[in-house]
C-alpha cells in the first residue's frame, strides 16, 4: 500500500505575496526612471582627426565666455570618444561655438555647432 506523507511548503502568506509584488513593481519603476534620466542627457560624438592629443575641448554661446568639458585623459590622435553636456545647460540654445586644444599647446579655431541636430559629430582636423 502507498505511503501518503503530508509536506508543509513554505509559502508565503497572502501579505507577502502583495509585498513581493509591490516591491517587483517598485524595483521596475525605479529601473525606468534611471532609463529616462539618463536618455535626458545629451551625449555626442567627438572625432580627433589629427595626430595630436586633444588635452581640452571647451564651447561657448557667446564667444567670450568658455566652459570645458572633461575629457578625462584626453582624446588620442586618429580617435572618437562620447561626451556629454551638462544638464546646466538644458535651457540654452542650439548654437554653440566649439573649440579644442592640443597637447602641443595649439588650439582650434571655434567652430558654430547646432547641439539640437541629432547624433552631432564633431570632428577635429589639420
Amino acid at each position: 500500500m502507498p505511503v501518503s506523507r503530508r509536506v508543509r511548503l513554505n509559502a508565503p502568506h497572502h501579505w507577502q505575496i502583495a509585498q513581493m509584488k509591490l516591491s517587483s513593481k517598485l524595483s521596475v519603476a525605479l529601473a525606468l526612471l534611471a532609463v529616462c534620466s539618463a536618455a535626458s542627457a545629451y551625449e555626442f560624438e567627438v572625432s580627433n582627426a589629427t595626430n595630436v592629443r586633444i588635452t581640452g575641448i571647451a564651447a561657448s554661446e557667446d564667444g567670450e565666455t568658455w566652459g570645458a568639458f572633461d575629457v578625462k585623459g584626453g582624446i588620442p590622435g586618429r580617435s572618437k570618444t562620447t561626451l556629454v553636456w551638462s544638464s546646466e545647460t538644458d535651457n540654452s540654445d542650439c548654437e554653440w561655438l566649439v573649440k579644442a586644444t592640443y597637447a602641443d599647446g595649439s588650439e582650434s579655431d571655434p567652430a558654430s555647432f547646432d547641439f539640437c541636430e541629432e547624433d552631432l559629430e564633431i570632428v577635429f582636423s589639420e
